[in-house]
C-alpha cells in the first residue's frame, strides 16, 4: 500500500502524541536512536510487526529488538532478570546495549523470531524514549532501510527507503554513534556477544566477568539468535573492498585497484592521512572519516557514506578499515558485510 510519508521535525509534544499513537493502534514509524533510525512498531502486535517485515523486505526468522524507554517497563517482557543482566543494565542502560532474557508469553514469537529469548534496548536518546513513554508499549524497532541496503542515520536516509511505506518519520538529527546496539545474551556462566556494536567487549570486561564472542557470530547455517548475524546487510549499491595496513601501503592498493578499474567511476572512504596521499593523483568521489585508526569518527561516518555514495552512481567503492579493537570490532563487522567479505589486510 503507498501512503504518503510525512517527515516531522518540530518535536514538541503534540507531534510525539500523534506518533506514539500512531504506534500504539499498529502503524509502522520510523525513530531516532543514537545509534541508526529505527522502524518502529507494536512489539506486542504481531500484525503491526509484520508490517515492519512488509517494508523492510526483512526475513521473518531474524529477531526484533523491542525498545522499552526504562527497566521497569522489561519486568513484563520477560521470565527473570539475572543479576549479571541487572549490572549490565546499571551500568550501560539508557545506551547501545540490548539483552537477551527469557521471554514472558506476553511478547510474541514473531517479535523475536519463534526463539525463546527476547532482545531488550533502553536508547540513550530522549525524543526516543519520549515517544516510547507515550506509546505505552515496547517498540519493535530494526533499522529502518529496506533490508540488505545500509542503515540509515539520517532522516533523509530513511525517507530514500521508505517514501510511501510508512506514514511518519521523525527527524531528530544525525544519529551521534551511527552502528547498531550491542547484543549480548546473558547466561549463568557470563556474557556471550551476540553482535558487536556501541558497547565495547573491553566495555563489558569493565562491570562483569567471562565476556566472550559468539563462535556463531558470522554463521549463516541457523536461526539467527540476534539482528544482523545473518543475510545480506548493509550493502551499497556498488561493489565495495575494503584494505586495512598503514596509509602508505592503503593508498598504494587504492592506486593498484584505481588502474585496474581504469575508466570507471569510484568513490572513496579514507583517513587524512590517506587521503594526502591521493588527493593530487586520484579523481573519484572521496570522504573523509578522520584520522587513521579512529573507528569512533568511522563508525559515525559509515552507513551515511555509504549512502551518499550510493547517490553519486558510481562504479565501485574503496574503503580504509581500522583494526579489530574496541568499537573498530563493530564497525569492521559492517564493513565485512558491506563488502561480502572483501577485505585485505595489508
Amino acid at each position: 500500500e503507498n501512503v504518503e510519508t510525512k517527515i516531522i521535525t518540530e518535536l514538541i509534544r503534540d507531534n510525539l502524541q500523534l506518533v506514539a499513537h500512531a504506534l500504539r493502534h499498529g502503524d509502522v514509524v520510523a525513530i531516532p536512536t543514537e545509534t541508526v533510525y529505527g522502524l518502529g512498531a507494536n512489539g506486542l502486535d504481531t500484525d503491526a510487526m509484520d508490517k515492519i517485515y512488509a517494508a523492510k523486505g526483512r526475513p521473518s526468522d531474524n529477531p526484533l529488538i523491542l525498545h522499552v524507554p526504562n527497566v521497569e517497563s522489561i519486568k513484563p517482557l520477560v521470565k527473570e532478570i539475572p543479576e549479571t543482566a541487572k549490572t549490565l543494565i546499571k551500568a550501560f542502560w539508557p545506551g547501545p546495549l540490548t539483552i537477551t532474557l527469557p521471554k514472558s508469553d506476553l511478547v510474541p514469537d514473531r517479535a523475536t523470531g519463534g526463539l525463546a529469548r527476547v532482545a531488550l534496548r533502553c536508547p540513550d536518546h530522549d525524543v526516543c524514549r519520549n515517544i516510547l513513554e507515550l506509546a505505552g508499549v515496547p517498540i519493535a524497532a530494526p533499522s529502518a532501510n529496506i533490508s540488505g541496503r545500509p542503515s540509515p542515520t539520517t532522516a533523509q536516509s530513511v525517507y530514500d527507503d521508505m517514501n510511501g511505506r510508512i506514514p511518519y518519520i521523525v527527524d531528530a538529527g544525525i544519529c551521534t554513534i551511527g552502528v547498531e546496539s550491542t547484543v549480548v545474551e546473558v547466561r549463568d556462566d557470563g556474557v556471550t556477544i551476540l553482535r558487536p556494536g556501541g558497547i565495547t567487549k573491553e566495555m563489558l570486561e569493565q562491570v562483569v566477568d567471562n565476556v566472550s564472542y559468539d563462535p556463531f557470530l558470522s554463521s549463516q547455517n541457523e536461526a539467527p539468535k540476534a539482528p544482523g548475524m545473518k543475510y545480506k546487510h548493509y550493502a551499497p549499491n556498488a561493489p565495495m573492498r575494503a584494505f586495512i595496513g598503514n596509509s602508505k601501503d592503503v593508498a598504494e592498493a587504492f592506486n593498484n585497484v584505481i588502474r585496474e578499474q581504469e575508466s570507471k567511476r569510484g568513490a572513496f572512504l579514507v583517513s587524512q592521512e590517506t587521503y594526502e596521499l591521493l588527493k593530487d593523483s586520484v579523481h573519484g568521489e572521496f570522504h573523509v572519516y578522520g584520522h587513521s585508526g579512529d573507528a569512533v569518527a568511522l563508525a559515525h561516518d559509515f552507513y551515511k557514506t555509504l549512502h551518499h555514495f550510493n547517490e553519486c552512481d558510481v562504479d565501485y567503492i574503496l574503503a580504509e578499515g581500522v583494526e579489530n579493537t574496541g568499537l573498530g570490532v563493530a564497525v569492521m563487522n559492517r564493513m565485512e558485510k558491506a563488502c561480502a567479505g572483501h577485505i585485505i589486510y595489508l
